[in-house]
């Protein structure tokens, strides 16, 4: 599926949708370039969990753990991991088969770590500003239409 998005409103308004049917278990992958809103996307997510507390990017802690929503939130950013084997030493395992919700930015950078029915949303630069093109693969794509 593949929409455009034309502000941060629309993100968000994603985002939102995305947590209202994230289950335990849910893997959400984000890839896009710098500035596209991944992080904007994933604090969306977090809110609509009810995550109380102030959700930043996870940049140079790698991940972020929230538990005040209705899942626990577990927000990864893959960016600054050196190897594969980084993966293995954070428990990815844990994380992507527990009892929350996982967003991982920069997915495309661990894609043979992610579950086969992890949720991946590729978003870029629309041709207006502000504007984005959000394609969603994954839990059933016709699912995917939040």
């Amino acid at each position: 599926m593949e929409r455009l998005l034309k502000d941060e409103a629309e993100i968000r308004a994603l985002g939102l949708a995305l947590a209202a049917k994230a289950r335990p278990g849910t893997v959400i992958a984000l890839i896009g370039d710098l500035g596209t809103g991944k992080t904007t996307l994933a604090k969306a997510i977090a809110e609509g969990l009810g995550v109380t507390e102030s959700v930043t990017s996870p940049t140079f802690a790698i991940i972020k753990e929230y538990a005040s929503g209705r899942l626990p939130f577990h927000h990864f950013d893959a960016y600054r991991l050196g190897s594969p084997e980084e993966m293995y030493a954070l428990g990815f395992e844990e994380y992507f088969c527990g009892d929350g919700v996982t967003v991982v930015e920069w997915a495309n950078l661990v894609e043979e770590f992610l579950p086969k029915d992890a949720m991946v949303i590729d978003i870029a630069y629309g041709q207006n500003a502000g504007e984005r093109r959000v394609r969603v693969k994954g839990i059933g794509d016709a699912d995917a239409s939040v």
